[in-house]
């Protein structure tokens, strides 16, 4: 995402801030070397009691210990002997034996418009005594652990100095983005760019491949990248074109914010062990689930990587005071885990095979918003067949089914298990075969774990120059309701309408005016704002206005409540206005209610705070 270049920073930082796993990487962007040298820093974090150790992960979960859980010594940093929270490796540790204060999941929860993000409930349903954090709060905790780190490293050029790029979901509404940033600007980083992931991860694979990338896709191509981490499943497509005889990449469709990933196949693999362990008499409370779901995922990396290991010891743990005669044991087995994961999260599927939507019952507990159908391959299945015009106007194709990748590349660390991605491999070119298209290649060369920030970093040096830039703009059409002038009729409320307020692709940075259209806004008293989104409406300009809408073409995102200034006019006066936006630096979208009067203008942008 654009922003003026900072000449001063001595280094561009990437920062990959996962679900599950934060990385941090970083370029000299003044080095003498050809190209630069890139690095991931090592993350200096608490492993256990009073033990530091660097890691080239900082796992995303902080920790609320009980106040005589731990001895004074035990959570001291290298630069805070006396630290409020307890961030990473040690953290997640902990919480796997006491997960009511476990927070995880902050960069799930940032996209949920269903709650007050900058509201303390994390831990989630856990007891009043344990503090509470917000989801921003504990985003902020994640970013702030990774600053001190880096500032001790490196005390003469502060992370906030430096060029920093941070990753998100390409998936993610502006809310999500607006308040990631927010996170970010507590911290106080000065020259601050969001990208978004499977970006990152493209970026990363051209720096692994300096100028060979060219001999590895041709004008035409259209590149799938999958990104299936701990906690989200992200989906691109980036289109390959000519420029001036050179090649050009162009990101073109980004999916939906799918909440399925690794966590869900852990808490899949619990249920199994739990199953088994009843098949044997034994019942397990809902907190050893949770606590066991941590194991389970230990045992899933080492039975989907190891070919020679075929079963992993699962303990149960248990509290009182008989702990070591109540502690259950289990195992689970290469077999168990190949039905659970491969089977269940990646079956075999045809592509006009879609995500099931299950019927809902009519009261259920506040939690994430996550997929109903696990299938991933189904989730893919759909986006292709709804993006299939995504590349049409670039390469003059006409897609009527499915658009059709000719290179994949994988990302997350889900990906790294050698099965999974070739079933996914395998799946997607069955699809082509079936469809007369050529077999799409995988692009390889980057680290699953490690290359959103790898090339988050190298996108410093992008911006300075030196590499190809991907071409986007903002990943969807964004629309403002208007509701209709009509007479009350009763028990039915006032038809809306959609107006296009910011065109796919619009760039960050960039404002846009509609036409001269005259709206009317309420000021000095309460009212709601209502927006959509829309990633398949691509030929919208600004200013269009829809008065009907297929249910699949927009998605309504979370309103705005607001009680916009009188500004010397009487406490609910209609004023006369015409409506512009603009997109901020770091991909927020600001919407612009000007009056044809020429006094000030109001604004209203998606942060998405209690009103």
């Amino acid at each position: 995402m654009n922003q003026e270049y900072n000449h001063t920073a001595h280094y561009a930082v990437g920062i990959d801030l996962g679900t599950t796993h934060c990385v941090l990487s970083y370029v000299e962007l003044h080095s003498d070397q050809e190209p630069a040298p890139h690095y991931v820093m090592p993350i200096p974090q608490l492993t256990t009691p009073g033990s530091v150790e660097e890691k080239s992960q900082l796992p995303s979960f902080i920790y609320q210990a009980h106040e005589a859980e731990l001895a004074e010594g035990d959570v001291a940093l290298p630069w805070n002997a006396h630290p409020d929270t307890i961030a990473g490796t040690l953290a997640r540790e902990l919480g796997s034996k006491t997960p009511i204060r476990l927070v995880s999941s902050a960069k799930s929860w940032l996209c949920h418009g269903g709650v007050d993000r900058h509201e303390s409930f994390l831990p989630l349903n856990s007891p009043e005594e344990v503090a509470k954090v917000s989801p921003i709060e504990a985003t902020f905790q994640y970013l702030m652990h990774m600053r001190n780190a880096w500032d001790h490293r490196f005390p003469d050029t502060p992370l906030i100095d430096q060029d920093v790029t941070i990753t998100v979901p390409a998936s993610f509404d502006p809310a999500a983005r607006d308040l990631t940033a927010e996170a970010a600007q507590r911290i106080g980083f000065k020259h601050l760019t969001l990208l978004e992931e499977p970006q990152a991860a493209v970026y990363s694979w051209l720096e692994s491949c300096s100028d060979s990338w060219r001999n590895q896709v041709s004008v035409g191509d259209i590149i799938l990248v999958v990104d299936i981490g701990g906690g989200t499943t992200d989906l691109s497509l980036v289109a390959v074109t000519e420029d001036e005889g050179n090649l050009s990449l162009n990101r073109v469709a980004v999916g939906d914010h799918i909440l399925l990933g690794g966590d869900n196949m852990d808490l899949a693999l619990a249920y199994q062990v739990k199953a088994k362990l009843e098949q044997e008499g034994k019942t397990l409370a809902p907190w050893q689930i949770m606590a066991i779901t941590h194991s389970c995922r230990d045992a899933k990396e080492i039975l989907l990587t190891d070919p020679d290991i075929h079963n992993v010891p699962i303990v149960v743990p248990s509290r009182g005071s008989k702990l070591l005669g109540a502690t259950l044991r289990t195992e689970l087995t290469k077999d168990e885990v190949m039905a659970s994961l491969v089977d269940g999260f990646f079956p075999h599927v045809g592509i006009y095979d879609h995500p099931a939507q299950q019927a809902r019952g009519a009261l259920k507990q506040i939690g994430l918003p996550y997929a109903q159908d696990p299938a991933i391959l189904r989730h893919l299945a759909a986006f292709l067949c709804r993006q299939q015009a995504a590349a049409n106007e670039l390469l003059g194709q006409n897609e009527s089914d499915f658009i059709k990748p000719t290179a994949i590349l994988f990302n997350g660390g889900v990906l790294k298990a050698p099965v999974l991605a070739e079933r996914v491999m395998t799946v997607i070119n069955n699809w082509l075969n079936e469809a007369g298209a050529e077999q799409a290649k995988q692009l390889a060369g980057t680290d699953l774990d490690l290359a959103v920030a790898k090339g988050a970093a190298y996108y410093g040096s992008v911006r300075q120059g030196k590499g190809v830039r991907i071409r986007g703009g903002i990943a969807s059409a964004y629309y403002v309701g208007i509701e209709s002038a009509m007479p009350a009729i009763p028990g039915m409320a006032p038809p809306i309408q959609a107006l296009c307020v910011a065109p796919f692709g619009m760039e960050e940075g960039s404002a846009a005016k509609g036409p001269n259209q005259e709206f009317g806004l309420i000021v000095g008293e309460p009212v709601r704002f209502r927006f959509f989104g829309s990633t398949t409406r691509r030929e919208d300009a600004a200013g269009t206005l829809l008065d009907h809408w297929d249910p699949e073409e927009l998605e309504e995102l979370p309103e705005i409540q607001a009680n916009l200034p009188v500004e010397g006019r009487r406490p609910g006066e209609i004023v006369p206005v015409e409506l512009a936006s603009r997109v901020t630096e770091v991909g927020t979208l600001c919407l612009e209610a000007i009056p044809f009067d020429g006094s000030a203008k109001w604004q209203v942008e998606f942060d998405v705070r209690a009103s």
